[in-house]
């Protein structure tokens, strides 16, 4: 399970450290593709296989738009001996990553957000809208 969150920043050649203990679950080669709310996600092979199963099932007439938009632009990344990948230019500006960066993990999957945006975003959440959203849980 993919938790925690990290604060790296990106080098000029465009590569970011991926946190050591998102590697341990990610594997050797993972998948960077464009994600939700203007983040990268990050997902195992087993979780990248996972996606294009359940999309794959789907009428192509609901699949095409979802086949377009986590396919097209990912990238198969296998980290540098120092745990670099390099995130392509189109995935950067997809996401708004110039320099500071935040990992987080969201359990089946790592995402990675600009960290002013990520701030942004959490301060957007209240106590409200957890609360709100545990009621679905059932806890």
């Amino acid at each position: 399970m993919l938790i925690g969150e990290y604060q790296h920043s990106i080098d000029l050649k465009g590569r970011v450290i991926v946190p050591a203990r998102f590697r341990e679950d990610l594997g050797d080669n993972f998948y960077v593709t464009k994600g939700l709310d203007g983040c990268l996600f990050v997902l195992s092979p087993s979780e990248w296989n996972r996606l294009q199963e359940k999309i794959s099932a789907m009428p192509i007439s609901k699949a095409r738009g979802l086949q377009r938009f986590f396919f097209s632009g990912a990238v198969e990344a296998q980290p540098d001996r120092q745990g670099r990948v390099l995130l392509p230019q189109t995935l950067r500006d997809y996401a708004g990553l110039e320099k500071d960066v935040t990992f987080i993990g969201a359990s089946s999957r790592a995402e990675i957000w600009d960290t002013e945006r990520w701030t942004s975003f959490n301060s957007t959440l209240t106590q409200d809208n957890i609360a709100e959203a545990m009621d679905l849980l059932e806890l």
